[in-house]
């Protein structure tokens, strides 16, 4: 098997904010810690990034930034997604242009495509522009679920080359390696399971917690890249209550709260996204204590 284009640990990066508007000096910063923490990737204008709510503008600069200030250090994986087909061509394009690695793009949410429409979707981005696209699967938010006999046929087409896979289904990790050929890129999207996805032939996972504490993600994905099984069970059990207190409110309020607690950038998300309750706050800390990040 050849060695996979991305892999290990890479961060879902949130956007940080300030008096509404992006915070570019806090973005290029916090770009700046992952990369020096050890982390290997970078994804920015994903879910966490709050790409639902950022304008158009303001996606692109994002990732303009992030291509900049990663310099080649480490791969750059920009977030892509819509439900309009064409849309999402013309974020890959741009993704392309500004010298982002690859894509992300998420399956098309609300209009709950069929798996023919899925599969059309994916290859006319394919077919349109010549960059690595990775299919994000996460049915829990866009109440559509790609099949992996889907999945396989995609992996035969050029510029589709691996998932991020937010099911927590560990058996799909085993299916997909069958039907989708060795060269497949498979990224866990959910920290709390991504130790079991690597050890069913995951390469990595793009993490949310890697925002709050990305040295100690480093050192668990190493580990686990590594087959120090026995290590990287040290690093989940360590980082077992981050993961989940970072998802104890709507995702990213949990993480930007974190983040400012840390110094890095304003707790604030954009509405819909209400704050961090105080139980949620309690339990991110909590888990920022048991991880050592505080």
């Amino acid at each position: 098997m050849s060695e996979p284009l991305f892999k290990g640990v890479m961060p879902a990066l949130v956007t940080p904010f300030r008096d509404g508007g992006l915070d570019e000096q806090a973005f290029v910063a916090l770009v700046e810690r992952q990369i020096v923490g050890g982390v290997h990737g970078l994804v920015p204008v994903g879910t966490t990034g709050e790409t639902a709510t950022l304008s158009h503008d303001e996606h692109r600069r994002v990732v303009e930034l992030c291509v900049k200030v990663a310099a080649g250090r480490v791969p750059v994986i920009a977030g892509a997604g819509s439900n309009s087909t064409a849309e999402a061509i013309e974020l890959v394009r741009h993704a392309k242009t500004v010298g982002a690695d690859a894509a992300l793009v998420v399956t098309p949410y609300y209009n709950r495509p069929s798996q023919e429409g899925l599969y059309a979707h994916y290859a006319a981005i394919n077919e349109a522009v010549q960059l690595p696209v990775l299919v994000y699967n996460v049915p829990g938010r866009t109440s559509v679920d790609i099949s992996d006999v889907t999945l396989g046929r995609l992996a035969k087409l050029p510029n589709i080359v691996g998932i991020k896979d937010a099911t927590g289904d560990m058996a799909r990790a085993t299916m997909q390696r069958l039907l989708c050929g060795e060269d497949w890129v498979m990224l866990s999207g959910d920290d709390l399971t991504a130790l079991g996805y690597m050890a069913h032939g995951g390469h990595g996972c793009i993490s949310v917690t890697s925002n709050v504490a990305p040295d100690l993600c480093a050192t668990f994905y190493n580990a686990a890249m590594s087959d120090d099984w026995k290590t990287a069970l040290y690093w989940q059990d360590r980082l077992f209550r981050l993961h989940k207190s970072l998802f104890s409110d709507s995702s990213p309020a949990p993480t930007k709260f974190a983040l400012g607690h840390l110094g890095l950038c304003e707790a604030f998300a954009r509405l819909p996204i209400a704050p961090a309750s105080d139980a949620s706050q309690a339990e991110v800390l909590a888990g920022m204590r048991e991880a050592g990040v505080i």
